[in-house]
């Protein structure tokens, strides 16, 4: 357990210099170059081309990338500060990566997406970031179990999976990144504009919350299972069809951490959410037997505590 005096001095560290060049050197230095148009995406036999045509979540994906993408790269623009500038504009070039590759997907497997208009340049760039990075934040806790349930199910081929795991890397950054952005901002912030900061933030959050409930929901209650909305991935393990609610949930849990995991200790983790589910599933009954997935070894992190690059 952390003494009180360590943690008043990690309290007085937030928003230091040192934190500001902590969380934007660590995600700096942990970018991997490349470029989608040489991803080598894997032939697909009929089945798993099925399974992955069915998904519920292409027409939602694609939007909300190409919507972040704009978001985070427009404040990345705008930052006075060169590390945060540096830092933001590089977030921003992976979203817009990430918006490439599913193009990309979409296209080489006949995926049908609705179209949708550019999205607009954001009248306020900082709120803007920190309203999706909370949604970020909300839907990669999920999308981590999610995308664990699919690999240790065989759910898809091995060799699509081994292409998206660095991406849902990337995605665990990101929300450390934010995180400590946003923790950053509120410490910078004078200290009579703070309650007015945190009532905002306060909004914000409740805003993300309530939409991807609300969306769960409607999700949920559509006849046909149809779901591309926000807040997807809080019902789509129901796709899988192999975990109680405790055990996909506690799995989210894991896999949250062991993303965060190989990244600098003393950067803020986000706890909102794994906080809400941990007290939810005190209160959940076991499962009669153990799920065979539940069951399975969680993939340990490479050399070095590093992920598995693969």
């Amino acid at each position: 357990m952390v003494a009180s005096t360590d943690r008043a001095s990690h309290g007085r560290w937030i928003g230091s210099e040192d934190h500001k060049q902590a969380f934007c050197r660590s995600f700096i230095d942990t970018h991997r170059p490349f470029d989608p148009g040489t991803l080598d995406l894997p032939d697909l036999d009929d089945e798993s081309l099925a399974r992955l045509k069915a998904l519920p979540i292409w027409n939602e994906a694609v939007r909300t990338e190409a919507e972040t993408a704009r978001k985070v790269q427009t404040l990345g623009a705008i930052e006075p500060d060169p590390l945060l500038s540096e830092a933001i504009a590089l977030q921003g070039y992976e979203e817009g990566r990430h918006a490439a590759i599913l193009r990309l997907l979409t296209e080489r497997y006949g995926i049908e997406v609705e179209p949708f208009e550019a999205p607009a340049v954001p009248s306020d760039p900082v709120w803007e970031f920190l309203s999706t990075g909370y949604g970020e934040c909300i839907d990669s806790f999920f999308a981590f179990g999610l995308f664990a349930i699919g690999k240790r199910s065989g759910y898809f081929p091995d060799a699509l999976i081994d292409l998206f795991d660095p991406i849902m890397q990337e995605e665990a950054r990101h929300v450390l990144f934010i995180v400590n952005w946003a923790a950053y901002l509120r410490a910078r912030t004078r200290w009579f504009a703070r309650p007015r900061f945190d009532a905002r933030r306060t909004w914000k959050i409740a805003a993300q919350l309530l939409e991807h409930v609300r969306q769960a929901w409607r999700a949920r209650s559509d006849d046909g299972g149809s779901s591309d909305h926000e807040g997807f991935t809080m019902t789509s393990h129901s796709t899988f069809d192999t975990l109680d609610a405790r055990s996909f949930l506690e799995l989210c849990l894991s896999e949250n951490e062991r993303r965060l995991r190989p990244y600098d200790p003393r950067l803020l983790r986000p706890s909102l959410v794994p906080g809400t589910v941990r007290a939810v599933v005190r209160v959940l009954p076991r499962p009669a037997a153990p799920a065979d997935l539940a069951a399975a070894p969680v993939p340990r992190p490479g050399p070095e505590g590093r992920p598995d690059p693969r």
